[in-house]
């Protein structure tokens, strides 16, 4: 059910970025779904998994980097409550509520959600499948964030320069 839940918000984190080119009013779509996926498919739920025991051993066994195998097993594991039922959990909490509250706010939960999920990619070749359209969604929706923030001046100076004569 979990993964049911990080692949349907994941679709619309994706498809709320490709629509928000055109359409800014699914960029609202688009934080309700960061916002579920960040507080209750990811804080949530990761302190649900710290409280019954699991210490995340395995996690990083993927990885084609020897430094994150390693580090994670000597360092990660043994202090999994710090790591993930502390700094994790805080982390994707804030990503969540910043996501929630719109406007420059949103620009820090989508800035911290893209390096997330650009570090998720140093665990292994199967978190390129999750990772990468999740990168294209968001960076599509951080870029409609900023339209929004900025209105229609912001892009003022790119169209004036794309239609000046070389």
């Amino acid at each position: 059910m979990l993964q049911v839940t990080w692949v349907l918000l994941g679709a619309l984190i994706v498809g709320a970025g490709v629509r928000s080119r055109t359409d800014l009013r699914v960029l609202r779509v688009g934080r309700l779904a960061l916002a579920a996926l960040y507080l209750g498919a990811g804080a949530l739920v990761n302190a649900v998994f710290v409280v019954r025991g699991d210490d995340y051993a395995d996690f990083a066994a993927g990885s084609y980097l020897p430094f994150v195998r390693e580090t994670w097993t000597s360092l990660v594991v043994p202090n999994h409550h710090l790591f993930i039922g502390g700094l994790l959990v805080a982390f994707e909490a804030a990503v969540g509520v910043l996501a929630l509250l719109g406007g420059r706010h949103a620009v820090l939960a989508l800035i911290g959600a893209i390096g997330f999920h650009v570090a998720l990619l140093s665990f292994g070749w199967g978190f390129f499948l999750w990772s990468l359209p999740m990168l294209v969604g968001l960076v599509l929706l951080l870029q409609a964030q900023l339209r929004e923030l900025h209105g229609a001046e912001a892009a003022q100076p790119v169209r004036e320069l794309a239609s000046s004569p070389r």
